[in-house]
Parts: C-alpha cells; sequence; structure tokens
C-alpha cells in the first residue's frame, strides 16, 4: 500500500511576512491520517483552522491566500510546494499572523524544515486525484494570452514557459519541465526563489506591500541586470521559481494530482481557476490509491532524500 505520510516530529520557524513585514512564528505538527494540510491562526482570540482546498483560495493579488470564518493566511505557496514535492498529506500548521514567513523566498528552508522533523508513514492509502481527461482554462488574447491545463499521465510533470521582456530574463531559460517521478524537487526546484523589479518594489511599498522584501529573501532586477551579489541560484531559476509556485497553488487541492500540468504566463489567479474547472467536471478526474506500491508511477513509493 502506497501509504499517507505527516511528520514524526514537531518543528519550528520564525521569519516576516513578504508583504505585512510583521514577526510570524510558524509550527509545523504531525496530524492524523486524511487531516489533510490545515492552516490554524493561534493568534486570534478564538483559533480559526483554514483546511487546505480550492475553494478555500479568496484572494490570488501577489500570492495565493486561503481563509474561512473570517481568518485568513496569505502567501501559502511556498510552504504548499514544500509539501508537495515531499508528499506530505498530513501537516498541522500554527502561525501567529496572517501570513507564512517568507524565509530565503524560496521553498529551500521549509523543504529543510519538514525533513528535519522527518517523515512519518501512516496506515492509510495515500488518495490520489487522477485526471482523466484534458481540462483547461484561458485568459486575454494575443500578447495578453495566458493559459494553463491539465491532462491525463501517470505521475505528476509540470512545464511552464515564461514571457517577460527583460535581457537577464531573456538570457535566462524561460521554459521548463520538471517531472515528480524522475527529478529531485529539493536540488532542481526548491531553491529557486520569488523574484521582482526595483521599480515594482518600490511601487508595491508605497502601496503598503512588500516590507518584507529585499536582497534575502527575493531576486530583484533593475532594468538591465540582477542586484543581488550572489547573482542566481540557477540559469533558469525564474521559470523555475513558477513551476514552484504551480506545485504550491495546485497543492490546494488537497490531494496530490496524477496529471501533467502546462502553463504559458500563467499565475495564482489562473492556477488556481484551473482547480475549480477540474472540480466542476466530475467527469474529468477520479480518486484513486495504490494497494500495490508497484502500480504507482516511478518515485512515488520513496520518500524524499534528504539534501
Amino acid at each position: 500500500m502506497l501509504q499517507q505520510r505527516t511528520l514524526k516530529s514537531i518543528t519550528r520557524a520564525v521569519g516576516v511576512g513578504l508583504h505585512s513585514g510583521q514577526r510570524v512564528e510558524l509550527t509545523l505538527r504531525p496530524a492524523p491520517v486524511d487531516a489533510g494540510i490545515v492552516f490554524r491562526r493561534i493568534d486570534l482570540p478564538e483559533p480559526v483552522q483554514i483546511p487546505m482546498r480550492a475553494e478555500a483560495v479568496t484572494d490570488t493579488r501577489l500570492a495565493s491566500t486561503v481563509s474561512t470564518n473570517g481568518a485568513k493566511v496569505q502567501t501559502v505557496e511556498h510552504l504548499m510546494s514544500a509539501c508537495a514535492g515531499l508528499g506530505i498529506d498530513n501537516l498541522m500548521i500554527d502561525i501567529t499572523a496572517d501570513e507564512v514567513p517568507i524565509l530565503d523566498g524560496s521553498a529551500s528552508s521549509f523543504v529543510f524544515l519538514l525533513q528535519s522533523a522527518g517523515i512519518e508513514l501512516q496506515n492509510a492509502p495515500r488518495r490520489f486525484i487522477r485526471v482523466t481527461r484534458p481540462v483547461e482554462v484561458r485568459e486575454g488574447e494575443g500578447h495578453d494570452l495566458k493559459w494553463a491545463r491539465l491532462v491525463p499521465y501517470h505521475g505528476y510533470k509540470l512545464s511552464f514557459e515564461i514571457d517577460f521582456d527583460h535581457r537577464v530574463v531573456n538570457a535566462s531559460g524561460q521554459r521548463f519541465e520538471f517531472d515528480l517521478g524522475s527529478g529531485s524537487y529539493s536540488r532542481d526546484i526548491a531553491r529557486a526563489r520569488t523574484f521582482g523589479f526595483t521599480k515594482e518594489v518600490e511601487y508595491m511599498r508605497s502601496k503598503g506591500l512588500a516590507l518584507g522584501g529585499g536582497l534575502d529573501n527575493a531576486i530583484v532586477m533593475d532594468d538591465t541586470k540582477v542586484l543581488n551579489a550572489g547573482g542566481l541560484r540557477y540559469d533558469d531559476e525564474f521559470v523555475k521559481h513558477k513551476i514552484l509556485d504551480a506545485m504550491g497553488d495546485l497543492y490546494v487541492i488537497g490531494r496530490p494530482l496524477l496529471a501533467a500540468y502546462s502553463a504559458f504566463r500563467s499565475g495564482h489567479g489562473l492556477n488556481n481557476k484551473l482547480l475549480r474547472e477540474l472540480l466542476a467536471q466530475k467527469d474529468a478526474y477520479e480518486i484513486v490509491s495504490f494497494d500495490d506500491q508497484r502500480q504507482a508511477p516511478a518515485g512515488f513509493a520513496e520518500v524524499a532524500r534528504a539534501w
């Protein structure tokens, strides 16, 4: 049986929110079988739980925000991406503010936290959402066109193409494909940081956003170059971060996907629209598990390797 996974022990992190700049504490706890991934706002007078599901996403401007009963958590995509990459099914996340800490701007710190706590197999089958026919969403036309789609695939594969008119981005790879079954999430994807341009950062700060952002947790570019002293972590770090984001956005659905995802200029909003479109078409997916691990897609039976 391909089993569900949670943590072996509790682990904690402290950081600042990318947009709020506020200090936030994060505590990751083991959770029981079929609990899913749940954020818990423990700073409120009465703690509020926010289970991960596509319908919980209520704002996709600049990040993915989930909410319920008047409580919200912003910028969940990097932590959710780490959970997807490591195959974590059940997790309780206690948080002391309304935004997940940005840490280094990638998912690598969350991967380190999860692997440091240890991954424990649970006595229940992993349940996958297997896509059975293509589902696609599109927005805009011509130069404004963007789209995202899911098609049947025995595994989980993501391909993404970006389109930024900037000399540094143009010089890097603008398209990348990652297969979770054959690649290494920790090595190939997790270290890719969020990125932005100085003019955008200045504008966002004038609007009270990106208050916690800086060169230690984002790639920042002016009109001609990367301003970070260390340069890029990957030659194609920009498009790899888009895949990192997409993995987090899609994992909000509450179960791992068996599908091939492809996208052109997609973002948090279109990714969530794709999930809702999939769920609205009942004949486009089915829930499956694997009693015999040998029938599972390649790479899914092994617990993700440490660094």
